[in-house]
């Protein structure tokens, strides 16, 4: 019969390590109910100002909550997550962190936006800007084979900090076991965000979730992968969107010219700052790759619904 467990709050990593204890076993289809750290473990507040980033302790970012070791599960298998919940706790923040992001030249000084998220449907940027709250987790991961204190940033083919936004409830997200019962960890939890995650941070929150696991046996994926239960963005789908590009032999800096374009968009028909309009472009511009394949000239498209451009009296 399946069993419910409750991860213990008081326990988190900070890198991947396939030495990590494992704090709970559970079986196939099990299912693991979690309250998460913001991604700052508690270093930023909601009384927090910009001032606050040049003091982070980096080695507390990225708590995660794990490792949970599912009974049976070996490389060759494949382990999948079913996102059962997903609940915010009232409030999250944005950060612009010097030397990150898409844009780090174009936005050298620290900034912070804390949105308060009581409502549990929009984070307001401004009156008349509401992003809808769809929140999922930034990390989550089997350990890496052969990990010993590896960084939790940058993601790889076993999960990690993926920073996917359709991995919200409903969805389900496969990943490829490394390492002998698998050793799944969870965390730095986004409010929102939109593809591309592009000042480096989506709204970082603390998180309720729950998540079932069920291991497949001898089916064998080579990165992760995910099916989702419904349209990929059902709160925007009804109006329209606004799209810049950029165009070029390099889809990063065609990333980065599209998302200029944005900004300087944003901030000539809506009155944003050009940091605000980077915010926004972090948790609702949709980055997607419109072509690549006419002779080394890349598409990017950087796409903006209108439907967040509305007022608080809904």
């Amino acid at each position: 019969m399946a069993t419910t467990h409750e991860f213990p709050t008081d326990r988190v990593h900070y890198t991947w390590d396939d030495a990590h204890e494992p704090v709970l076993t559970i079986e196939s289809g099990d299912t693991v109910v979690y309250e998460t750290r913001e991604v700052s473990d508690g270093q930023i507040t909601p009384e927090s100002t910009a001032e606050v980033i040049a003091g982070l302790d980096w080695s507390r970012v990225y708590p995660l909550a794990g490792p949970v070791r599912v009974e049976g599960a070996e490389p060759g298998d494949t382990l999948a997550i079913e996102v059962v919940a997903m609940e915010t706790r009232g409030w999250g923040y944005t950060l612009i962190i010097p030397g990150f992001g898409l844009l780090p030249d174009d936005f050298p000084d620290p900034y912070i936006r804390v949105f308060d998220l009581t409502n549990g449907e929009f984070a307001y940027l401004r009156d008349d800007i509401a992003i809808p709250v769809e929140p999922f987790f930034g990390t989550m991961g089997v350990c890496p084979a052969g990990a010993k204190e590896q960084a939790i940033m940058p993601p790889g083919r076993f999960g990690g900090n993926m920073d996917t936004r359709q991995l919200v409830a409903g969805t389900t997200l496969y990943l490829p076991v490394e390492v002998e019962g698998a050793l799944f960890s969870c965390g730095d939890a986004h409010a929102a965000q939109g593809d591309g995650e592009v000042c480096v941070t989506g709204i970082e929150a603390p998180m309720h979730g729950q998540l079932r696991f069920t291991l497949q046996k001898g089916r064998r994926i080579p990165a992760p992968q995910y099916e989702t239960g419904g349209p990929l963005t059902p709160r925007v789908d009804a109006g329209g969107w606004y799209g810049t590009t950029g165009v070029g032999p390099d889809l990063y800096a065609a990333a980065q010219d599209a998302v200029r374009a944005m900004i300087d968009h944003m901030v000539e028909e809506y009155d944003l700052s050009p940091a605000d309009a980077y915010v926004l472009s972090s948790l609702s511009v949709d980055l997607r790759i419109s072509e690549v394949v006419d002779a080394g000239q890349y598409v990017v498209s950087a796409l903006l619904p209108l439907a967040v451009l509305t007022s608080r009296n809904r």
